[in-house]
């Protein structure tokens, strides 16, 4: 069975130690491809470093809601020089993770302007977008919606929010579903799982985050997908391979990833 982790984070210095072995390992283990998603402009630069040292890696550049200060135009500027410096390179799959979160009360005149610079920057490069949002659900579909993005592209890790994926599948995003659909506390997992059309979902790790039942509360990584695709089979009453195989196409064809 392989799977593809559509997004994790293996520039982070919790993998400063051992991070090699983990990817070789996750490789062997079945998760032959993954996307290292950027999130600040070092995190892109990093996940670009990774993307060129391994064949099956590829990467995503952006800045995330969380990740923005008061020179954030400037970082997007650095960014989309990475794009052009890049371009034609097949490594760079999308602009991301970028949207909202209003989690923390940051600034969210400069979220909101970050996220259309950024989307305009997809489009321009003809790129699907990688969406962060928390707690702020109706005003990343309103922007979404004020603002069309050409290439569509992925709802990271999306809330378990039915008016949200209801949105999103409507714009003809796709819904990318980690950890939290294990978690016993979960609401609505199973109504989820199941809301989600087999040609629109994507599995991820987001690691080193969100370890998913029964590794929940250690350091997440490629090799936990397993979990999440036979929960998603559970609740579906399909087999694990489908999903597999399922969540595998979809990656390959939102990213636009042509072996």
């Amino acid at each position: 069975m392989e799977i593809f982790d559509a997004h994790c984070h293996y520039d982070d210095s919790k993998f400063d130690e051992d991070r090699d072995m983990v990817i070789q390992e996750a490789y062997k283990s079945g998760i032959t491809k993954m996307v290292s998603a950027g999130y600040s402009l070092a995190g892109s630069k990093a996940g670009l470093e990774l993307a060129k040292k391994y064949d099956f890696i590829y990467t995503t550049v952006g800045i995330s809601p969380n990740d923005l200060s008061e020179n954030y135009n400037y970082d997007i500027n650095e960014v989309e020089k990475i794009l052009k410096n890049e371009e034609g390179s097949g490594k760079i799959l999308a602009i991301g993770e970028i949207g909202l979160d209003y989690h923390y009360d940051t600034n969210k005149e400069w979220q909101h302007d970050a996220f259309v610079k950024q989307i305009n920057i997809a489009n321009e490069y003809g790129l699907p977008i990688v969406i962060h949002t928390r707690d702020a659900v109706m005003d990343t579909i309103e922007i979404l919606k004020e603002n069309s993005v050409e290439k569509k592209g992925i709802f990271h890790c999306c809330p378990f929010n039915r008016e949200l994926i209801k949105e999103a599948l409507k714009l003809g995003f796709y819904i990318s579903i980690g950890g939290p659909i294990t978690f016993k506390n979960s609401k609505n997992a199973e109504e989820i799982a199941n809301l989600v059309p087999l040609d629109r979902i994507l599995v991820e790790t987001d690691s080193p985050y969100l370890a998913p039942e029964p590794v929940r509360g250690t350091r997440n990584d490629s090799r936990n997908l397993k979990y999440i695709v036979q929960k998603i089979a559970d609740f579906r009453g399909v087999d694990a391979d489908e999903i597999a195989r399922a969540t595998y196409e979809n990656a390959e064809r939102i990213y636009n990833i042509k072996d």
